[in-house]
C-alpha cells in the first residue's frame, strides 16, 4: 500500500501501481459483501484464474450500483485504461494476462468475465468444445448433473476427456480441451449441437436442443450455440452478479455424481470463500483444460 484517503486506496500489484476506490460499497446488498471482498477475491484467486484468461479477449458484466442495480455487458475496453492493461480481439476488448488487470477490472465492479472459445492471435482456432446445460424451472441443476454424466459416458465410450464446471448460477458447463487439434469453431458447435441431439433423442421428456425458450420448462437444454466464434461463456472462477457471491467453480466428476444422486442443488453451490478453500486444498480442478491434447471423434 503506497497511501491511503477517504475514498481511494493507491496499491501496487505485480509491479502495477493503481488507484482502488469506493472500498467500502455494497454490491452484494444481500450478503453485505463490498467491492473490497470483490477485488480481494479476485486478487487471491488470480493465480489460478489467470491460465484460463490468457490471451482471451474478454466480454465482462459491470454491476458499478452493486446487484440489483444497473448492471451491463462491456466488450470494448475502456478508452481511460491505464497503458499497461493489454487490448485484442475484434472490439478491442480486455485481455488480461496479468494480476494487476484482474485487479483493475475488479475495481471497475467488472463481477462477471467471459470469454470466447479462442485466443485473440488464433480466433479461428476452438481451443475445445464447450457444452452448457441449462435447466428450465421446475428443473434444476440437479437434472443437469444427471445429463451432464450422460455425456461424460458418451465421451468415454470415444476416449475423450472433458472437464466440469457450476455456471455459478443454476447450470453446469462440460468442457472438452482440445489442445493439439486444429479445429475451427464451425467443427466443435456442429459436434455439440450432434452429441445434444442424441441426448435429446434418448431422454426426449428431459433434454432439449431447441433454442426456442418457451420450450424448455422442466427440461434441460444443451446449449451447443456457445460453440459459436462469437459467443461467450463465463471463465471458469468468475464471480457472478447474482443476490449472492457465488462463483463458476471447477468441480470433480464424483461431486457431479454426488449431487445427481443426492438430489440436493445446494451441494453444488459455492461463494468466494469455499472457492479459495477448495483451490487452497484441491488446486485448479479446471487445469485439464489449458493441457489435455486430443481430438474430437470422426
Amino acid at each position: 500500500m503506497v497511501s491511503r484517503s477517504t475514498s481511494s486506496v493507491s496499491v501496487e500489484v505485480g509491479g502495477r501501481s493503481l488507484t482502488l476506490s469506493n472500498l467500502d460499497k455494497l454490491l452484494y446488498p444481500e450478503a453485505g459483501f463490498t467491492k473490497a471482498q470483490v477485488i480481494d477475491y479476485y486478487a487471491r484467486i488470480g493465480p489460478v484464474m489467470l491460465p484460463h484468461l490468457a490471451g482471451r479477449a474478454l466480454t465482462r458484466v459491470r454491476v458499478p450500483d452493486g446487484v440489483g442495480g444497473q448492471q451491463f455487458f462491456e466488450k470494448r475496453c475502456p478508452g481511460h485504461r491505464p497503458a499497461w492493461v493489454r487490448i485484442g480481439g475484434a472490439q478491442d476488448n480486455c485481455v488480461a494476462d496479468d494480476p494487476a488487470t484482474l485487479v483493475w477490472l475488479a475495481n471497475l465492479a467488472a463481477l462477471e468475465l467471459h470469454t470466447l472459445q479462442s485466443t485473440v492471435e488464433r480466433p479461428h482456432h476452438a481451443l475445445g468444445v464447450v457444452f452448457d446445460f441449462d435447466p428450465g424451472p421446475p428443473a434444476t441443476i440437479v437434472d443437469c448433473s444427471r445429463i451432464a454424466l450422460e455425456l461424460r459416458g458418451l465421451l468415454d465410450v470415444w476416449g475423450i476427456r472433458a472437464v466440469v464446471k457450476t455456471s455459478g448460477g443454476k447450470g453446469l458447463h462440460a468442457f472438452i480441451p482440445l489442445h493439439g487439434a486444429d479445429r475451427t469453431p464451425d467443427e466443435t458447435k456442429a459436434f455439440a449441437l450432434a452429441v445434444g441431439q442424441l441426448l435429446e433423442k434418448r431422454h426426449p421428456t428431459s433434454v432439449l436442443v431447441d433454442m426456442t425458450r418457451e420450450k424448455r420448462t422442466g427440461k434441460v437444454f444443451v446449449d451447443w450455440s456457445q460453440n459459436d466464434p462469437h459467443k461467450t461463456t463465463i471463465a471458469p472462477y468468475s464471480m457472478r452478479a447474482l443476490p449472492r457471491p457465488t462463483v463458476s467453480t471447477p468441480l470433480r466428476w464424483s461431486e457431479v455424481e454426488v449431487c445427481a444422486e443426492s438430489g440436493d442443488p445446494e451441494s453444488l453451490r459455492f461463494e468466494t470463500d469455499a472457492v479459495l478453500a477448495r483451490v487452497e486444498e484441491l488446486g485448479d480442478l479446471y487445469a485439464d483444460a489449458l493441457t489435455v491434447e486430443q481430438d474430437l471423434p470422426s
